[in-house]
């Protein structure tokens, strides 16, 4: 299954026919540049850079860097986690101004540093949001129409409060769409289960996909690590610690913890999608809030997610006249062991989604590998995408568009209303 189909299951929130097209045919076409706050990069003991680049992820783009400087990656912070297939923009921090000389030489390829001066040591979620600049090439529509068209779906998003702030599909996996299964499986503690999922579920279509299918079939872990490409560093890594230890959950311990967190996050971000879509197909609306809705306040048009109020039929009047006014939001739940569910018709839709999964808050705490535990928290319903613009390029048959999104909201999720192409 890929993310296209993955995703088909998740209610649009607008009912106009989208234009089509492709995103990400080269990686220019899709920019992102991270925006932190000034007072991080302004005063401090540590090296701020900025890591301008392309096909690369943010973690292997860090460790390679380390690799060459020679120092622990750990030692690298960074704010946020970028695309892989874009050309991006972010900072990192390293608190030893002695490597400074080092970093200044440092030449990989399609990554470029670039000094910006002594602040914070940063953190994953330091970020304020990001900037995009997005091409969608050959729209299934002549480009003038196309451009019309997204008028049309904007026109109606803005009567509906914004665009649906679903999860994007980079979050489960864009060809391998397992993040999300991998999750639910540690959750529950099913280690073995969990690891012949990540090491050998396979399309068919991806380098190493014969090496999988050859795990899946015959459990041979030496043949895997014979057959595994040595760019499949992550899953080799477990494969040897499996080797060693006899225990799954030892090996999946053996990966990095952002990239083992990944695993329940996508877990999490896959049941707020299903909550969010419920909330849609049942016609229930995101930008007004109802009676045991949690909505969270805005400030500075930004929505401030552990700042969460519960909605009574006493406060529902001056709620709404606060969503009205753009000082607060409608939200869904991030499931975790300490989440505050809603009441009424959301809460409802809550429960019923954790009861078809067959999972309870308290699996959240993760006792069996605690360094995964997830708390939970809320997140809001809708995008409000800020200085948003657009505009056709007739010349290259297809439409630009830049706006700016807080951390954690994805801008595939605005243009999956636009183009409907899953």
């Amino acid at each position: 299954m890929d993310y296209r189909e993955f995703f088909r299951q998740f209610k649009h929130l607008s009912g106009t026919p989208g234009i089509g097209g492709k995103i990400k045919q080269r990686p220019e076409d899709f920019i992102v540049v991270e925006v932190v706050p000034k007072r991080l990069i302004s005063s401090g003991s540590c090296l701020i850079y900025k890591l301008k680049k392309k096909n690369w992820e943010t973690m292997a783009a860090i460790k390679e860097i380390a690799k060459r400087i020679g120092i622990h990656y750990k030692e690298i912070g960074f704010a946020g986690t970028k695309d892989r297939h874009a050309f991006t923009v972010q900072y990192i921090s390293i608190c030893d101004i002695a490597l400074k000389e080092k970093l200044d030489s440092l030449k990989i390829q399609d990554i470029k540093l670039e000094f910006v001066g002594y602040g914070k040591p940063l953190k994953l979620g330091m970020l304020v949001g990001n900037k995009f600049r997005i091409i969608i090439r050959e729209p299934n529509l002549p480009i003038e129409e196309a451009f019309e068209r997204t008028k049309e779906i904007i026109a109606e998003l803005k009567s509906k409060g914004g665009f649906p702030n679903y999860f994007g599909y980079q979050r489960f996996g864009e060809r391998r769409v397992v993040n999300h299964e991998i999750g639910k499986l540690l959750l529950k503690g099913q280690f073995e289960e969990a690891a012949i999922k990540f090491l050998g579920e396979y399309t068919g279509e991806m380098e190493g996909d014969e090496a999988r299918k050859n795990f899946l079939e015959t459990r041979d872990i030496e043949r895997a690590l014979e057959e595994f490409p040595k760019f499949l560093r992550y899953e080799r890594a477990m494969l040897y610690r499996y080797k060693e230890t006899g225990s799954w959950k030892k090996a999946f311990a053996v990966l990095p913890r952002p990239i083992l967190r990944i695993f329940i996050h996508s877990y999490q971000s896959y049941l707020f999608n299903k909550v969010l879509s419920r909330r849609i197909e049942e016609g229930l609306p995101l930008n007004e809030a109802l009676v045991g809705d949690i909505v969270c306040q805005v400030k500075h048009r930004i929505p401030l997610r552990s700042k969460t109020f519960k909605v009574t039929r006493g406060t529902l009047r001056l709620v709404n006249e606060k969503i009205k006014k753009g000082e607060a939001m409608v939200t869904g739940p991030i499931f975790g062991f300490a989440s505050r569910l809603a009441d009424g018709e959301m809460g409802r839709i809550e429960k019923e989604i954790l009861e078809e999964e067959e999972i309870s808050l308290k699996e959240f705490k993760m006792k069996t590998l605690k360094i995964l535990a997830e708390p939970g928290g809320r997140r809001e319903l809708l995008i409000k995408p800020l200085e948003f613009k657009y505009k056709s390029l007739p010349e290259e048959n297809a439409l630009a568009f830049k706006f700016f999104l807080p951390k954690g909201v994805y801008a595939t999720s605005v243009l999956r209303e636009i183009m409907k192409d899953h």
